[in-house]
C-alpha cells in the first residue's frame, strides 16, 4: 500500500492587477490635491502668516495652532501613503485592520466637505451667498482665497480615494458581507445601536436647527455670521449624526436585505461625526480666543455628542464586521 503526503494549500492575498487608466488619473489628482494644503501648512509651521489677515486669531493663539498645523499637515502626508496602499501591489498585503483606521479617519474628515463646500458653490453661483452684512461681521480668520483653494483640494481627494478604495475593496475582499443577508447583532450591541440613534437624533437636531436660522444658544457673534453658507455646513453634521443612528439601528437588527446602505450608512456617518466632532471639540477647548465670545455650553456639548455618536457607531460597525468574519 502507497502512502501519499498531502500538501495543504493555503489562501494566499489577491494579487493587484496594474492600475488602468482611470485609477492612474484618479492617483494622480489625490496626490496633486495634496500639494496646496501641504505647502500652505508648511508655511505656517515655519512662521509664515501668508493668507492669515491680520487680527486673526490664528496668529495670536500660541503653539496650539503650531501643534494643530503639524498634526494637519502630518494627516494630509497620510493620505500620499493611503493613495500608494490602494494602487500599488504591496498594497494587498496591508493588514486590514492597518488599513481600516486611516480609511475610517478620512472618510470622516472629507464627507462633510464633499457635502458642504460644492453646497456652498452653488449657493453663491445662485446668488444665495453670505451678504456684505455678514462678511463684516465675521471675525478674521483666513483670506477668501485659502477655503477655495483648501477646500477645492479636499473635494478632490474625497472623490478620488472613494474612486481607488471601491475596486480595491472588491479585489482583496470580493463580496463578502455587504451582499449578505444581516443577522441580528447580540442585544448588547443592540443597546449601544440604540444609544447611537438617540444620541445622533439629538445632535442632528441641534444641527439642523442651527441650519435653518435657529438661534438659540449661540453667542451673537455667531447669529450675526450665519447665511445660507453656514447652513449647509450644519446640515452636512446634521445628516451625518442622523445617518449614523439609522445605519447602525439597521446593522443590530439584521434582516433580510444586504448589508451594504447600512454599512455605509454607519461608516460614513459614524467616522464624519466621530472625525468632526472631537476636532471640533479639540479646536474650542485649545483655541485662546481672547476678547471674542467663547463657545457656549450648548455648542460644546453638541460636539461632544457628535463624537460620541461616532465612537458607538464605530464600536457598532466592529462587532458587526466581526460576526461577518466569524460566520
Amino acid at each position: 500500500m502507497t502512502t501519499r503526503t498531502l500538501h495543504p494549500t493555503y489562501p494566499t492575498r489577491p494579487s493587484v492587477p496594474a492600475p488602468g487608466t482611470g485609477r492612474r488619473i484618479l492617483r494622480a489628482v489625490a496626490l496633486a490635491s495634496t500639494v496646496p494644503y501641504l505647502a500652505l501648512k508648511a508655511a505656517w509651521v515655519s512662521g509664515s502668516h501668508i493668507g492669515i489677515p491680520e487680527g486673526s486669531v490664528l496668529r495670536e493663539s500660541g503653539p496650539i495652532v503650531v501643534v494643530a498645523n503639524t498634526a494637519t499637515l502630518a494627516m494630509d502626508a497620510c493620505l500620499i501613503v493611503l493613495v500608494l496602499v490602494l494602487t500599488r501591489p504591496w498594497g494587498m498585503r496591508v493588514p486590514g485592520w492597518l488599513l481600516t483606521v486611516p480609511v475610517f479617519v478620512a472618510t470622516g474628515l472629507l464627507t462633510p466637505i464633499l457635502i458642504g463646500f460644492p453646497g456652498q458653490m452653488l449657493l453663491r453661483a445662485m446668488g444665495w451667498g453670505a451678504g456684505e452684512a455678514v462678511r463684516a461681521a465675521r471675525e478674521p480668520f483666513l483670506d477668501p482665497w485659502v477655503f477655495t483653494v483648501v477646500y477645492g483640494g479636499f473635494t478632490l481627494q474625497g472623490l478620488a480615494l472613494a474612486g481607488l478604495f471601491v475596486p480595491y475593496a472588491r479585489e482583496r475582499w470580493g463580496g463578502r458581507g455587504p451582499g449578505a443577508p444581516r443577522r441580528r447583532l447580540p442585544s448588547p450591541t443592540g443597546v449601544v445601536a440604540g444609544a447611537v440613534a438617540v444620541v445622533g437624533a439629538a445632535v442632528g437636531a441641534v444641527h439642523l436647527y442651527w441650519a435653518f436660522g435657529g438661534t438659540a444658544w449661540l453667542p451673537a457673534a455667531r447669529i450675526a455670521e450665519y447665511s445660507a453658507e453656514t447652513g449647509v455646513v450644519s446640515v452636512a453634521h446634521g445628516a451625518c449624526a442622523l445617518a449614523a443612528g439609522a445605519g447602525a439601528v439597521m446593522l443590530a437588527r439584521g434582516g433580510k436585505r444586504p448589508a451594504r446602505w447600512p454599512l455605509a450608512l454607519t461608516w460614513v456617518g459614524g467616522s464624519a461625526a466621530a472625525a468632526w466632532g472631537l476636532w471640533m471639540l479639540t479646536m474650542q477647548l485649545g483655541l485662546d480666543f481672547g476678547p471674542a465670545e467663547p463657545p457656549t455650553v450648548m455648542i460644546m456639548l453638541t460636539y461632544a455628542g457628535q463624537t460620541l455618536t461616532g465612537l458607538l457607531a464605530a464600536a457598532v460597525l466592529i462587532r458587526y464586521l466581526g460576526s461577518d468574519r466569524a460566520a
